[in-house]
C-alpha cells in the first residue's frame, strides 16, 4: 500500500502573506466567518473573528493589520462599521466583502474609508493578494507616522538623514576619523551627500575653526586646476595681473576638500603628490615654495582601485589620500531611509500643513533604484509638493517615469526546461546583479561577493571567451 500524502497549506507566491500580519474577519454568519479564518490561517495569517459591528470595536483594542468586514449586518452594517474604524484607527485598511455587487454599494464602502472591495463567494488567490497588500500598506502607513514623528531629529552629519545600519556606519567612522587629522577618501556616486560627510568630519575635528575650502576637480578647467591648487604669481599666464594664493594656501589651518579626485589629470597627480608629502606649494610662475598646514579629504564617485590598475591614477597618490575610506551607500542600498529623507524634505519644503506621504507612494519610493540618489529624490518630491492636491500624495503627482516602475529581479523559471541554465551562467548574472547595485564598482563587487579581482573578471567574461 502506499502510504497517503499530507495535503499541504495555500501558499500564493505570487503574494505571500506578510509576516506576523493580524486579520480581523467580521461577519454576522458563523460560517463565512468559520471559512474565511481557515483561508486566512491557512495563508499564514494570525485571525481573530468577531460577529458584529460592536464585537468588532472591541477586539480592536488590539492591534490589527487588516479588517475583512461583511457590508449587509444587524445592528451596524459594514460601512457604519468602515467609517468607525477610520476615524478611530487611520491608516488601518479595512476591505469591505458583500454578497452582491452593485455600483453605490462600492461607492459608499470608498467613502466610508474602506481600502478594498471583494464579493462573495471570495476567491482564494484573491483574498490572498487583497489582504498582501492592504497588510503591506498598513506596515508602509505606520513607518510614515513613525518618520514623522522623528523629523528634525539630529544626527552626527548636519543635513544627513536616516539610520539604517549602512548609514549607521558612515556616522560610526566620522566620529571616529574627526578627531584625528589622517587624510580621508570618500566613495560614493554622485548625489549621496559626499560634500556632507567632508564637512561633518571638519566640523567635529580639531581644526573646526579653520576654513572649509573645497574644490570640484571636475568642474574646473585642467588648465586652470594648477592655478586654482596652488596659486600662480603675477605675470605667470596671460590675464595673471596681480599673485593669488591657491587653495591649499587658503585652507591653511582647516581642511581642503578635493570633490571627484578621480579626474584630476596624471600630471597634476605627481604634483600633487609632491605638496602632500612637503606641505608645501609652488605658485605657477614663482620660484619660491610656501608652506601650509591643511587637513585633506577627497571624494570621488570612480573605482580608484580599477584606476590605478588601469593606470588612470597613480598608486602612490591614491595610498596617500587613501588613509581611511568612507563609502556613503547609494540611496537604494538604505532601505527606509528613503522614505525619511522624503518626509523630511516634505516637512523642510511644505512646513507642517505638507502633505504626508500615501503608502502607494511609499511604495513606489521603496521599489525604485534611485540612479540619481538622494539629489533625484528631492527633485522627485518637490516636484510632487508642487503638483499635489490633496493631504496625502498620489502615485500621479510623482515623475511619470515612477508610475509604471518596478523593481528588478534575478529570476530562473525551474519549471521551464528552456530557462534553465547552467551554475556558472547563473552566478555570471548574479555578479552583473551586485555590480549593477554597486554602480559597477567592481572592487566592491569583488569584496562583498568574497572574491578577488581576478577572479571577478574572469567570472564576468562570456563562456565562448573563456580559455578552455
Amino acid at each position: 500500500m502506499g502510504t497517503m500524502r499530507q495535503s499541504q497549506p495555500f501558499v500564493d507566491r505570487a503574494h505571500p502573506a506578510i509576516a506576523g500580519a493580524r486579520v480581523l474577519v467580521v461577519d454576522d454568519d458563523p460560517g463565512t466567518c468559520e471559512l474565511l479564518e481557515t483561508m486566512l490561517k491557512g495563508l499564514g495569517y494570525e485571525t481573530v473573528t468577531a460577529q458584529s459591528g460592536p464585537e468588532a470595536l472591541d477586539a480592536l483594542k488590539d492591534p490589527f493589520d487588516v479588517v475583512l468586514s461583511d457590508i449587509r449586518m444587524g445592528e451596524m452594517d459594514g460601512v457604519e462599521l468602515c467609517e468607525k474604524i477610520h476615524a478611530e484607527w487611520p491608516g488601518l485598511p479595512v476591505v469591505m466583502i458583500t454578497g452582491f455587487s452593485s455600483f453605490e454599494t462600492a461607492v459608499a464602502s470608498l467613502r466610508a474609508g474602506a481600502y478594498d472591495f471583494l464579493t462573495k463567494p471570495v476567491d482564494r488567490e484573491i483574498l490572498a493578494a487583497c489582504v498582501a497588500r492592504a497588510a503591506k500598506a498598513r506596515q508602509l502607513d505606520r513607518e510614515i507616522r513613525r518618520l514623522k514623528r522623528e523629523v528634525g531629529g539630529s544626527t552626527p552629519i548636519p543635513g544627513a538623514v536616516g539610520a539604517s545600519p549602512a548609514m549607521k556606519q558612515v556616522y560610526d567612522l566620522v566620529d571616529r576619523v574627526a578627531p584625528t587629522d589622517a587624510s580621508v577618501l570618500i566613495h560614493g556616486e554622485t548625489g549621496t551627500g559626499k560634500e556632507l560627510v567632508a564637512r561633518a568630519i571638519h566640523a567635529r575635528g580639531p581644526r573646526a575653526h579653520g576654513p572649509f575650502v573645497a574644490l570640484n576637480c571636475a568642474a574646473v578647467p585642467a588648465l586652470l586646476l594648477e592655478s586654482e591648487l596652488f596659486g600662480h604669481a603675477r605675470g605667470a599666464f596671460t590675464d595673471a595681473k596681480a599673485s593669488r594664493d591657491g587653495l591649499f594656501v587658503a585652507a591653511n589651518g582647516g581642511t581642503i576638500f578635493l570633490d571627484e579626485i578621480g579626474e584630476l589629470p596624471l600630471e597634476l597627480q605627481v604634483k600633487l603628490l609632491r605638496v602632500l608629502q612637503d606641505h608645501r606649494v609652488r605658485p605657477l610662475g614663482s620660484t619660491h615654495e610656501v608652506s601650509f598646514d591643511a587637513r585633506l579629504i577627497t571624494a570621488t564617485h570612480r573605482d580608484l582601485e580599477t584606476e590605478v590598475h588601469e593606470h588612470r591614477f597613480r598608486e602612490d597618490l591614491y595610498y596617500r589620500i587613501n588613509v581611511v575610506t568612507i563609502h556613503v551607500p547609494p540611496l537604494r542600498e538604505r532601505g527606509t531611509d528613503v522614505l525619511a529623507i522624503a518626509q523630511h524634505i516634505l516637512h523642510q519644503r511644505g512646513g507642517p500643513e505638507a502633505p504626508s506621504l500615501s503608502p502607494s507612494v511609499a511604495e513606489r519610493l521603496l521599489s525604485y533604484e534611485w540612479p540619481g540618489n538622494v539629489r533625484e529624490l528631492e527633485n522627485c518630491i518637490e516636484r510632487a509638493l508642487a503638483l499635489a492636491r490633496f493631504d496625502q500624495l498620489t502615485v500621479q503627482d510623482l515623475p511619470e517615469k515612477m508610475h509604471t516602475h518596478r523593481a528588478q529581479q534575478l529570476v530562473v523559471d525551474a519549471t521551464s526546461p528552456t530557462e534553465l541554465v547552467t551554475i556558472d551562467e547563473l552566478e555570471r548574472r548574479y555578479i552583473q546583479r551586485v555590480l549593477s547595485l554597486v554602480g559597477g564598482n567592481k572592487t566592491r563587487a569583488a569584496r562583498i561577493l568574497g572574491l578577488d579581482r581576478r577572479t571577478l573578471y574572469r567570472k564576468l567574461e562570456a563562456p565562448g571567451e573563456q580559455a578552455e
